[in-house]
């Protein structure tokens, strides 16, 4: 089944109209309504036939106003679907989330692995779920770059100015000179789109399977159910050890590559169009430096928004709340000043 073309969709809720009636019968979510609606309709056809006996004048043009009022209530309803699908196609409620350990060796990943828990912390926080799908540490237990799944209401709405570079300056335990250390680590908010533009084409992937390791009960550790796509054009690869079987970890892997490359595309549509960066407060590239942690002075600050907070501790036990919002608020004003 063919779904309905997001912008078409978005251009008639704009337009306080409708997709045709053919589209609304083959969007799942529609489709009940619509069904309502044509019988509604035709129901008002046939009452208009009545208008030419005069006998029936009076009653059908009663008729009339009753129907049409139910049309009115129908078309209204399809559209607050309609218009809550194209919320929800914008700013999913599933995204991956992505750390990797940056220039600073042991102490980037201390900081790397750091940073994902800060997100689990803020994910509980805000009553979402929280999935490890994959992991690679090191010898100090930091990591080397690690994925996540993450369910709930909002939750890319609230992410989705987190991917770039963070970058941390403290003492790390481990310097007996007392010297400040830079290091820094990336992070990757890939949301999980129901319509993509990317196509994966079966000639283009490479997979390899292996025994996923770690906790997980007897199976985990005697099957190979573990399985890493590579995407031979890209270079791109995705591993996925979440799921017990290796048929459900292949289709996690390739929903994961998937979203990886759309998000490729979508940086490089972003640098093509240079005007449309400056009015977000993120690129979505993981090369741009957008947060400094800075232990010493106990001070985050967002180089975007040129704001700082205090209390690291707190913010790095899940208190986001202060930083999502400044930063939502902050978009929001882009927003509007480019709507005038």
């Amino acid at each position: 089944m063919r779904a309905p073309h997001t912008s078409f969709y978005l251009y008639c809720i704009t337009m306080h109209s409708l997709p045709p009636i053919e589209e609304l019968l083959k969007n799942q979510r529609t489709q009940f309504i619509a069904e309502s609606l044509v019988h509604v309709r035709q129901q008002r056809a046939e009452t208009e036939l009545m208008l030419a006996d005069d006998t029936m004048r009076d009653l059908a043009q009663e008729e009339l106003a009753v129907l049409d009022m139910q049309i009115t209530t129908i078309e209204n309803q399809l559209r607050d679907i309609l218009k809550k699908e194209q919320e929800e196609e914008e700013f999913p409620n599933e995204l991956v989330l992505e750390v990797r350990a940056g220039a600073g060796g042991d102490e980037a990943s201390l900081f790397a692995r750091q940073l994902a828990e800060m997100y689990e912390r803020y994910a509980e926080k805000r009553g979402w779920t929280w999935r490890t799908l994959d992991v690679s540490m090191n010898d100090v237990e930091g990591y080397k770059e690690a994925s996540f799944e993450i369910h709930g209401e909002g939750v890319f709405k609230a992410l989705r100015f987190e991917t770039g570079i963070h970058r941390v300056q403290r003492i790390p335990a481990t310097e007996k000179q007392g010297r400040i250390h830079t290091s820094t680590a990336s992070v990757a908010i890939m949301p999980l789109r129901k319509k993509v533009t990317v196509i994966l084409r079966d000639e283009d992937l490479e997979f390899e399977t292996s025994r996923s390791g770690g906790k997980g009960g007897q199976n985990v550790n005697k099957v190979e159910t573990a399985v890493r796509v590579i995407h031979k054009p890209t270079g791109l690869d995705v591993r996925s050890t979440a799921e017990r079987s290796q048929l459900k970890n292949k289709e996690k892997a390739l929903s994961i590559l998937q979203a990886k490359i759309q998000q490729l595309k979508d940086e490089e549509d972003a640098r093509q169009y240079s005007e449309k960066r400056k009015k977000q407060v993120g690129s979505m590239d993981r090369s741009e430096k957008i947060r400094t942690y800075n232990y010493p002075q106990d001070r985050i600050t967002d180089h975007r928004i040129k704001k700082s907070w205090g209390n690291i501790p707190g913010i790095m036990s899940g208190n986001l709340e202060d930083i999502m919002q400044s930063l939502a608020t902050e978009q929001e004003m882009l927003d509007n000043d480019a709507a005038t």
